[in-house]
């Protein structure tokens, strides 16, 4: 793990217009958070089912009522809180969150610290048993996404151009799952469209933003124009002599340069197989793919897979790592009447030979590389979104050329916009699949 930091100077605090807490026991009761507020920290990430918030605040004992916040609401989970705050540039986030947690701090005789952790009020629906899917459903993946985030979290945050289309179609009763806990488990199997067929690679994220709900393959994701450009200096001015074609510095530069091959071979990120078990016909196939096999087609971030020793022959069919056992779902789930069910009863259900091994290979390769960088608070970016990066190489002249393995097209993971009085940063997880620089800070 590589780590260079470089302290700014001019992360000048954003303007935190709105913290409006509701009460759940009188409607028109609205206390403002503003005034005490200490830090916020919000959350997005590609791992994530919910956009997720810290606050903390100075809670005094005469806030509402000449009781505390705590009391004089009371502050007991899932009341509604809207927010609002900018950065230095006019970015704005306005967002409705809930209370999931509270947690007392600091205990004084006329005031203490408060922190509230809040989430999307999808994520408190999933938890309810109303939101448990009692359905059958048929068809595409990415309409049973949608179907799920409108029906059952009653969710008014999904617009179309944001749920992507996928290929392959997956019939499945619900079983009463939870709502995240099954769109978590088909985004695995769903394939992206391509052209009206079916895509090179498997693998989708469902996530949240400020901006709504996602569902991206992997490859539309690193098939995206970047959004920003930013370079790592030893300047320790954040705002001063950025270069020309950039739109900002690098505060803290954090590389995780780890191998660990063992790993590798165990998530099956070179090889994989896939036995198939048809019980109808006591028929079974075993079909392996290799890295180099899957990579045809895919939307690369750098310029190529790494290459391990020939010795190992990782390219071999016979030297894959990893086995996935899949019993084939035919007959169960047919779509259409009577008759066209008994038609297609011999059919299967869900094609496992085109998804399964090529997802877990392309989620695996996405965290090939894997970068943490912290800028000025800069709230336009967003988890899912394409960045550049730029880095100096291990090198003693302070006018070193930049680091061409490491540098280049990154996605943001994950993200955590930091705000106190005092300073606002944006803190970025960045990931990508191959290795060696790819572009540059003004193309693509």
């Amino acid at each position: 793990m590589a780590k260079t930091t470089i302290t700014s100077k001019s992360s000048e605090p954003a303007f935190v217009s709105k913290i409006d807490v509701k009460s759940n026991k009188d409607e028109g009761k609205t206390v403002s958070l503003v005034g005490g507020f200490v830090e916020l920290l919000y959350y997005e990430s590609i791992l994530q089912d919910s956009v997720k918030m810290d606050i903390v605040f100075t809670d005094t004992g005469n806030a509402i009522d000449k009781k505390s916040v705590l009391e004089g609401l009371p502050l007991v989970g899932t009341e509604e809180v809207n927010v609002a705050f900018e950065d230095n540039n006019e970015n704005k986030i306005k967002i409705k969150l809930y209370v999931n947690k509270v947690t007392p701090g600091i205990q004084e005789t006329e005031r203490s610290i408060t922190s509230i952790s809040l989430v999307s009020e999808e994520f408190i629906r999933n938890e309810l048993g109303s939101s448990k899917l009692n359905l059958r459903f048929d068809g595409k993946i990415s309409d049973h996404i949608k179907k799920i985030l409108k029906k059952f979290l009653k969710s008014k945050k999904v617009k179309d151009e944001d749920i992507e289309t996928t290929s392959n179609n997956y019939n499945f009763i619900g079983n009463r799952k939870k709502a995240f806990y099954t769109m978590n488990w088909l985004s695995k199997y769903a394939i992206p469209e391509k052209e009206g067929k079916p895509g090179d690679t498997a693998g989708f994220f469902l996530f949240e933003t400020s901006d709504g709900y996602k569902f991206k393959s992997i490859d539309s994701l690193f098939a995206q124009k970047k959004k920003k450009s930013f370079i790592f200096t030893r300047s320790p001015d954040a705002k001063g002599d950025v270069p020309a074609g950039y739109d900002g510095k690098i505060l803290e530069y954090n590389s995780d340069n780890r191998v660990n091959i063992q790993e590798k071979f165990e998530m099956g990120t070179y090889g994989t197989k896939l036995i198939v078990f048809d019980p109808f016909n006591c028929f079974y196939q075993v079909i392996k793919k290799t890295s180099e096999e899957s990579k045809k087609g895919t939307k690369l971030a750098g310029k190529d897979l790494p290459t391990l020793n020939e010795k190992f022959d990782v390219k071999n069919k016979d030297n894959t790592t990893r086995a996935t056992y899949y019993l084939v779902d035919k007959g169960t789930l047919p779509t259409g009447n009577v008759e066209q069910q008994i038609e297609k009863s011999g059919e299967p259900n869900f094609a496992a030979e085109q998804a399964l091994n090529q997802g877990i290979r392309r989620y695996n390769q996405l965290f090939s590389g894997m970068i943490t960088a912290t800028i000025s608070g800069d709230f336009s970016l967003h988890a899912g979104d394409v960045i550049f990066v730029d880095s100096p190489g291990l090198t003693t002249d302070q006018d070193e050329e930049l680091n061409r393995e490491f540098g280049g097209l990154y996605i943001i993971a994950s993200l955590c916009h930091y705000v106190s009085s005092e300073e606002t940063y944006t803190k970025m997880n960045l990931v990508r699949d191959s290795f060696g620089r790819k572009g540059n800070h003004t193309s693509r």
